[in-house]
């Protein structure tokens, strides 16, 4: 492990890193401000750039990406009272009714440094994960991998969704588009067509930029209106970093529900936002102002939701499986350079995984610096109607797809993947699911075919494998409870 540190401290301390970090900071706190874009947008968006790309460099975009995302999400929300992301809907209780009072600085520094001290104990928890998970990751043999990649596509689509039935499906439909093209242990070719395009397969970034940010592009335009007509910021900023501290069990016990939850495929980001606040408004004295003002209201979910990121990254990077869309787009833009997530991210790549980590910190520490100082022209950009930039960003989701294979399919596919996501945005089908049964596809396929060849059948009655069903079947059958209580939950929080 010495050696790991020393090589990704090599890595990230070279001057390109940075500048990469930085670049992906700008342009995470750039979609962040943009409601409905979010983390999975931002790299859907870069990850056609990374092909041929050195491996630390990719990393260090895509991890500032996704660290800063979460944290100018929160622009719009306390600003304007519209949610940048899902998980930034609790903040808006308290961080709105700030900014109508004239404390909009205030709020906006405390969710800041807030958002810097969770996405730092986030990545304090990744990595004190790494010497307890990694024992029992280099135990696991083909069958237990393939096990747990099921179990990582069941809990997404019961979990993620309005109906467990309906995430089932898309993350099976995920799963068979997945198979398009050539088999992984077996010289043969599914649903091709005959059609030589698809002999490869559907490339992962077109189905990402389909899914994703098609239907965004279309919801921008046919809504013709800007955020805001304004964007002033008053109050004080010291105040709110003083606020911080002030609370600063507030953040600690946040930040550890955030990085706890996150650890949990299919616990998304809304959830551990409504969660925080409500432990938040629970365990504080004098809760009466909460949902009026209060300043604790912002920086309990502003902590979680930066810590989530950290624990998303547990299952993402060590079991191959991911936590939500941005897992399931990192996890693919890892494989588009070479990186296999999974057991070797323990062992063989173990310097990426503490360059992942160490990344993950310093992109917080960008990310806040950089949201005091632009505070004021970032707030600008909701003033920008969407027809004079969503043209530009459909240039680049084109020509990011036609790199795939750079063939006119690339293009065709992209309309069909776009249609498809478009239509499940407007019948309210959650394509998270989706994203995760096809990143996993190969990967299970592989490992049943390893499992049957050295075993026969004998290794479904492997310990290890029949525990990880129970828990398949656990989740099955519990996950039309899990969505009554979340329901249930929510609306309690709100009253």
């Amino acid at each position: 492990m010495f050696e790991a540190a020393i090589l990704a401290i090599d890595a990230l301390l070279d001057p390109s890193r940075i500048v990469y970090i930085i670049l992906g900071v700008i342009i995470g706190l750039t979609i962040g401000i943009l409601p409905g874009l979010g983390g999975a947008v931002g790299l859907a968006l870069v990850l056609p750039f990374l092909y041929g790309m050195d491996p630390y460099n990719g990393i260090a975009l895509m991890i500032g990406i996704t660290a800063v995302t979460t944290t100018s999400d929160t622009f719009p929300s306390i600003l304007f009272g519209i949610p940048g992301t899902s998980s930034a809907q609790a903040v808006i209780l308290d961080g709105h009714p700030m900014a109508r009072q004239g404390n909009a600085r205030r709020a906006l520094s405390a969710a800041f440094v807030a958002s810097l001290l969770g996405g730092i104990i986030g990545a304090i928890v990744l990595f004190a994960t790494i010497p307890v998970v990694r024992p029992l990751i280099l135990s696991f043999g083909s069958p237990e991998l393939f096990m747990i990649t099921l179990f990582g596509i069941s809990i997404i689509g019961v979990l993620v969704g309005k109906k467990p039935i309906q995430g089932l499906i898309v993350a099976f439909l995920g799963l068979l588009i997945g198979t398009v093209g050539m088999a992984p242990a077996a010289p043969s070719y599914r649903y091709t067509f005959d059609w030589l395009y698809l002999f490869n397969g559907v490339s992962t970034v077109i189905v990402v930029l389909g899914l994703f940010a098609i239907p965004e592009m279309i919801q921008f335009i046919s809504n013709g209106k800007t955020i805001s007509k304004s964007a002033k910021l008053k109050g004080s900023n010291l105040e709110g970093v003083k606020d911080v501290f002030k609370n600063k069990w507030l953040v600690f016990q946040s930040s550890s529900i955030g990085a706890f939850l996150g650890a949990i495929p299919g616990v998304g980001g809304n959830v551990i936002d409504w969660v925080s606040y409500y432990l938040a408004k629970q365990t504080s004295k004098n809760k009466e102002n909460f949902g009026k003002g209060d300043v604790r209201g912002v920086i309990g979910p502003e902590a979680a939701t930066n810590a989530k990121e950290g624990g998303n990254l547990i299952p993402t990077l060590l079991f191959a499986i991911p936590g939500g869309a941005v897992g399931a787009i990192l996890l693919g833009g890892l494989i588009l350079m070479g990186i296999q997530p999974g057991p070797n991210m323990v062992e063989e790549n173990l310097h990426y995984t503490l360059m992942i980590i160490w990344t993950l910190a310093l992109a917080n520490v960008f990310g806040t610096i950089l949201c005091f100082f632009a505070a004021k022209p970032i707030s600008l950009l909701t003033t920008i109607e969407p027809n004079k930039f969503v043209p530009f960003l459909l240039v680049i989701i084109c020509f990011g797809a036609y790199q795939a294979n750079h063939h006119w399919g690339d293009l065709l596919l992209l309309l069909l993947v776009g249609s498809l996501g478009w239509i499940m945005k407007e019948l309210g089908w959650n394509r998270i699911p989706f994203i995760i049964g096809f990143v996993l596809a190969n990967g299970a396929e592989k490992y049943l075919f390893l499992s049957i060849g050295r075993f026969g059948y004998e290794w479904l009655l492997r310990p290890g494998v029949m525990i990880i069903g129970f828990l398949i079947i656990l989740v099955l059958l519990s996950g039309f409870l899990v969505q009554i209580i979340k329901s249930k939950f929510i609306q309690r929080v709100v009253k």
